[in-house]
């Protein structure tokens, strides 16, 4: 009888071998972990350099800002409701500023990632060109784009949405492009055979395919927004952040308002990110039977 085994590798040569791969695996782990907590030093170090050495005494101090907001706001607390209601038109302008920057942003991300995804793309050639927009887009922090838009357009919430879109566009092109990674081409070829548009092929059968993720990451994408309109107030783009910056920059007095801020974004946060979670769960995964 022919030995089928003769040239094969052993079961111990096969043990030797996964026994090294995983020796291997424990060294660059570890090379990595050092490196992480060399540059983590490092970086402390030239902070509390650059502070003059308060970096380090700071942190004896650090509850010593939360403690006089909440006391003041306890000692003011029959107030709450008032501040509330009043605070209530702001946290809606930012829920409309994040709405409106997550749906322009979908839209432009939608277009971004079928003119970058290989055999849906109608310019093969660009599809590297498309690719670095997106980069572009999500590379640069949405605040840095408030800030030139607002020199430019004035202070106001047009300006944080207009940032927030862009950014949104470049993120959700990238997440959108590695969802299109995997819907069937077999439609797409169909569609093209009749003579259909590259706008028929994308609507008909690709969109069909990839839309529930596309509406999940964009939910996520929403949760995102909303923090980053409240943070963006802070520079002059409106909403609650522009409230919550004012308040706080008149220190002892109004941190009554400031606490009474931060309860509504913490509450708005919450209640938009179990929200989105469930609406995410029944598209990606059907409703509970």
């Amino acid at each position: 009888m022919t030995d089928l085994s003769a040239g094969s590798p052993s079961v111990a040569d096969i043990r030797d071998d996964y026994s090294a791969l995983v020796q291997r695996k424990r060294v660059y782990g570890g090379i990595l972990l050092i490196l992480f907590i060399s540059l983590m030093a490092a970086g402390f170090r030239t902070a509390d350099t650059r502070n003059a050495g308060s970096f380090v005494d700071g942190w004896r101090r650090i509850l010593d800002y939360p403690t006089e907001v909440l006391s003041e706001a306890w000692e003011k607390v029959a107030l709450l409701p008032g501040h509330l209601a009043h605070f209530m038109p702001a946290l809606i302008e930012t829920l409309n500023i994040a709405a409106a920057s997550t749906l322009i942003g979908a839209v432009l991300g939608t277009f971004l990632s079928l003119l970058a995804t290989r055999g849906m793309a109608p310019w093969p050639a660009l599809i590297p060109v498309f690719r670095r927009i997106s980069d572009i887009c999500r590379a640069i922090p949405e605040i840095v784009i408030a800030l030139v838009l607002i020199f430019v357009l004035g202070g106001g919430p047009v300006p944080a949405m207009i940032a927030i879109a862009i950014h949104t566009a470049g993120a959700l092109g990238k997440l959108f492009s590695e969802v299109n990674e995997n819907a069937s081409l077999k439609p797409v070829e169909g569609l093209q055979s009749v003579g259909a548009s590259w706008a028929q092929r994308m609507y008909l059968s690709v969109i069909p395919q990839v839309g529930p993720n596309y509406v999940s990451y964009a939910l996520l994408r929403f949760e995102i927004n909303i923090r980053a309109s409240a943070i963006l107030g802070f520079v002059g783009a409106g909403g609650i952040g522009y409230e919550l910056r004012n308040s706080m920059s008149w220190g002892q007095g109004r941190y009554d308002e400031a606490a009474a801020i931060f309860i509504l974004l913490f509450v708005t946060i919450v209640l938009v990110d179990q929200l989105s979670g469930v609406l995410r769960n029944r598209l990606t995964h059907g409703a509970a039977s």
